[in-house]
């Protein structure tokens, strides 16, 4: 068995890329009070407080250290759709993503939920129409990537919904907290070193 050190200031994950090769089946979505609006050229000020919305809790920062420059390519791509969920008051409260950077594959970049909705079925509703989404016709996989710093139980909720694990790989990076892209009493569970 062999540790590897992390030097201080940064922070490591171990990732796993899940996929699911197969379509599933349709089956109805649950009721929800929430609702998912298509973002089609989501300005980087609006999707950079979302994405830390429900993203800090696990060290998410990749979109906040871009610049607009780049964060417009990436979410702003044809193959890209972005799209808030909303609560009844109106306000965004989760974040899914996906990309078909070819004909036959997708690739959920993040679907998300703030801390308070988690646990209450709201995640199987997401999944749901994402799932009607991302599988269009010709599409013959879909892959998403989870990391130990996620949620809790995210491998396992996307390993209940049919994904397969399929690569672990180890990732590290500066603590987003240390430069500023993060709050420090983000991810309290995540000591800083």
């Amino acid at each position: 068995m062999a540790l590897m050190i992390v030097p201080p200031g940064e922070v490591a994950a171990i990732v796993t890329t899940l996929e699911m090769r197969d379509r599933p089946p349709a089956r109805p979505l649950p009721d929800n009070a929430l609702r998912l609006v298509r973002w089609a050229q989501p300005e980087p000020a609006k999707y950079r407080a979302l994405f830390e919305r429900v993203g800090a809790p696990w060290l998410w920062y990749s979109r906040l250290a871009m610049d607009d420059t780049a964060l417009r390519a990436a979410i702003q791509r044809t193959e890209t759709q972005v799209h808030a969920v909303i609560d009844r008051a109106g306000i965004e409260v989760g974040l899914l993503e996906f990309t078909h950077p070819a004909p036959d594959w997708c690739c959920l970049d993040y679907l998300a939920l703030v801390p308070e909705l988690t646990g209450k079925g709201h995640g199987r509703w997401l999944m749901g129409l994402a799932m009607a989404m991302m599988w269009r016709p010709g599409v013959a996989m879909v892959r998403v990537n989870t990391g130990s710093l996620d949620h809790p139980g995210a491998l396992s909720f996307y390993r209940r919904q049919g994904f397969v694990p399929v690569l672990r790989t180890v990732e590290t990076f500066p603590d987003p907290r240390l430069s500023g892209l993060l709050p420090e009493a983000a991810a309290l569970q995540i000591p800083i070193i």
